[in-house]
């Protein structure tokens, strides 16, 4: 039986999300701690660093979201997976603040063009039914690759975070470039259909064209107040991801005594509690309402943030862990699902890089509110606090974002 070439793109895009998770996102806690330590560099310069890769994002993705809906995100991809590589390596032999930023710049370049945003793009194309389940699928490699996070911390403490860092450049190349070449922009380029689905019959092509999905041009989606519910939502909900990804380690081993592999234990019970997200996702996300599931995500967010912040034993850190992973595993793969059910394939890509500009706030408040709190108040109870409420608060965005007429 031929399997339909849309799912092999889907294990494409996992292998890749894995790599950027395990040896970016969810590692870069490790990277921090050892720095903040070794450096003696500020949490709040070491934000930064986290921010100004959210930064690049936002300032690239409307430009990135027209090239990939001109040009399709195949060759991105692959741009992207060579840069992020190379990023990685240049990373491991800064020494200074500025060599720190300028590497850090190169691995966002890297992770925006071969990452999250693109290969949601091209999986959308060749998904409509099952769409919400190839995502899901797709983001069980991010989820996975925090799993790898004890391993990546074991590598820093073991053989220096140098070693690592540049091992992980030449193990992103070695893995990720042959993972690249699988993507094509369009079914009809392999001679398939949406979904792998036989094409349909006059009667349900007729059927199909009395009621065809509206396509949204960008200009029409921002004038919905769809897309700003749902922008600013997915950016509430991303002020706790990226939070919990820069100092939850920094937090567990300066205020509850826990070493760097203590710590990213707690990582992995989170990153195994998102793959059980992603799966559950993968089950309901075709058949109930995204935004509803959406709504109570961001409670889960909230709740496993204020479990971190007040933790006074192991109980309490897995009680994050469980509510915090599952969240992010479930919540996160609908993100783009839910922009393609309410506004069509035809401009996804440009609506998805303007709303980039509005999830910025969360992907550079979350770390830099935290930091900015702790070396101010000398614990993270303060900022954890703050993003935890205002993550809670996220829960009406989405359950008022309802699909645009």
């Amino acid at each position: 039986m031929k399997i339909f070439y849309g799912w092999k793109m889907v294990s494409a895009a996992a292998g890749i999300q894995l790599l950027h998770a395990a040896l970016l996102h969810q590692a870069f806690g490790a990277y921090f701690a050892v720095l903040t330590e070794e450096k003696g560099w500020s949490k709040t310069s070491l934000s930064a660093a986290s921010a100004m890769q959210s930064m690049e994002t936002a300032i690239i993705g409307p430009l990135l979201g027209w090239a990939i809906d001109r040009f399709g995100p195949q060759t991105m991809i692959r741009v992207g997976i060579l840069t992020f590589g190379a990023g990685l390596m240049l990373f491991s032999q800064i020494d200074t603040l500025p060599g720190l930023y300028g590497a850090v710049l190169v691995i966002a370049l890297g992770s925006s063009l071969s990452g999250y945003f693109p290969l949601n793009i091209a999986i959308i194309h060749w998904f409509e039914r099952k769409r919400a389940r190839a995502l899901s699928m797709s983001g069980l490699g991010l989820a996975l690759g925090g799993i790898l996070v004890p391993v990546v911390a074991w590598s820093i403490l073991h053989l220096g975070w140098r070693t690592t860092a540049f091992g992980s450049g030449v193990l992103a190349i070695v893995i990720g470039w042959p993972l690249a070449t699988v993507f094509r922009r369009r079914p009809q380029d392999m001679g398939e259909t949406v979904d792998g689905l036989p094409p349909p019959t006059a009667a349900e092509a007729a059927a199909a064209d009395s009621t065809p999905q509206r396509e949204f041009t960008a200009r029409e989606a921002l004038r919905t107040s769809a897309f700003w519910l749902l922008s600013l939502g997915h950016g509430f909900a991303l002020l706790v991801v990226t939070a919990v990804n820069v100092h939850a380690i920094t937090h567990m081993r300066e205020s509850l005594g826990y070493s760097v592999p203590q710590a990213a234990l707690y990582i992995m019970i989170m990153t195994i509690s998102q793959v059980g997200g992603v799966l559950i996702g993968g089950a309901v996300g075709d058949r109930y309402s995204k935004r509803w599931i959406c709504a109570a995500c961001m409670l889960m967010h909230a709740g496993g943030l204020l479990m971190l912040t007040y933790a006074t034993g192991p109980l309490m850190l897995t009680a994050f862990a469980i509510l915090h992973g599952t969240a992010w595993g479930l919540r996160g793969p609908f993100m783009q699902a839910i922009r393609a059910d309410y506004f069509g394939r035809r401009s996804i890509g440009m609506i998805l890089g303007l709303s980039s500009l509005i999830i910025a706030i969360g992907q550079i408040g979350g770390p830099m509110v935290a930091g900015l709190f702790a070396d101010a108040t000398g614990d993270y109870r303060t900022g954890f606090t703050v993003l935890a409420v205002v993550a809670g608060l996220g829960s009406v965005l989405f359950a008022t974002a309802r699909k645009p007429g």
